[in-house]
């Protein structure tokens, strides 16, 4: 696989490189805690964006940024030249394409990017259902959390048809800090089970590390300070150890998106995740003790 990265310089919001019609419509379906903030960015940047959500205010709240609110994902679609999904899952985002008020109205020559996290086996049916209407079919799922989204820093895990890049960098560009060009569809996804096996493996080893500090009657806060300042500290888990220290779990990833991508991975076969098939229990415990909608951190109390 040969990857290429194409990184824009800091605060600035879309490739200058790149033109786009004047005209070009973009449809955003799923306008959520990652969704809201990303079809956000493409109406400052000067998108006219169609915004559907399944829960109406969420899309409401992207009318101030200037995206119009949409009835239904078929309105939403009808005449756009870009499609945009952002929903929880593959069952969720299949749905859509579903009855009268589906995403098959937009017809052929589309361009489906589908960004959401929704594993291998989704997302091969999703290039047959791009087949099946004649939609050109773009898998980009996204490396970072609420706050690189809302500040347009994400990192877009891009796959596709290459010959057609040119038609969505400007939309990448306005959404993320760099594109990974990764080759064909699905080798996105691929890489996002990847990262995200590692940032749930190394949330659990941290987790772990502090519990395992306090019990050895360390302060936990020191070893945090003593990792900072070794190669062993990762900006990742430095970060998250003080969020699991402090107590606050304010979701920027919530634990049953994080869950959700582990299991993913390890259904996705062909290596045996033992580390993150261990944690998964305990996972699922601390998500259904009424942990579900924290952050991903909050692992850290559960026994």
């Amino acid at each position: 696989m040969t990857t290429q990265l194409a990184e824009r310089p800091f605060g600035q919001k879309s490739n200058p490189g790149h033109s786009r019609p004047a005209t070009q419509v973009i449809a955003f379906v799923g306008t959520g805690r990652m969704g809201g903030p990303m079809a956000a960015n493409l109406a400052r940047a000067g998108f006219e964006v169609r915004a559907w959500d399944r829960t109406a205010s969420h899309a409401a709240a992207l009318v101030k940024d200037g995206a119009t609110v949409a009835a239904s994902p078929a309105e939403a679609v009808r005449g756009a030249g870009i499609l945009i999904t952002m929903l929880a899952d593959g069952p969720a985002t299949d749905q859509m394409w579903n009855g009268p008020d589906g995403l098959a109205a937009a017809g052929p020559g589309l361009i489906w990017v589908q960004m959401a996290t929704v594993g291998l086996e989704w997302t091969q049916r999703f290039v047959n259902t791009a087949t099946r209407y004649g939609v050109h079919f773009f898998d980009a799922p996204v490396s970072g959390s609420q706050g690189p989204a809302q500040a347009g820093e994400l990192t877009i895990l891009a796959s596709g048809p290459q010959w057609m890049a040119e038609d969505v960098a400007p939309v990448f560009g306005a959404l993320g800090r760099a594109t990974a060009w990764l080759g064909p569809a699905g080798n996105g996804t691929r890489a996002k089970l990847v990262l995200n096996n590692w940032l749930t493996t190394l949330t659990e080893m941290t987790a772990e590390t502090l519990t395992f500090a306090r019990d050895l009657d360390l302060d936990p806060a020191a070893i945090v300070n003593l990792l900072e300042s070794t190669p062993l500290g990762s900006p990742y888990a430095v970060q998250k150890a003080r969020t699991m220290l402090a107590g606050d779990f304010t979701p920027a990833f919530a634990l049953k998106h994080a869950l959700k991508d582990a299991e993913l991975a390890v259904q996705a076969g062909g290596t045996e995740l033992t580390l993150t098939s261990a944690l998964l229990p305990r996972w699922r415990r601390a998500a259904a003790s009424g942990h579900a909608d924290d952050d991903l951190a909050v692992i850290y109390t559960t026994p």
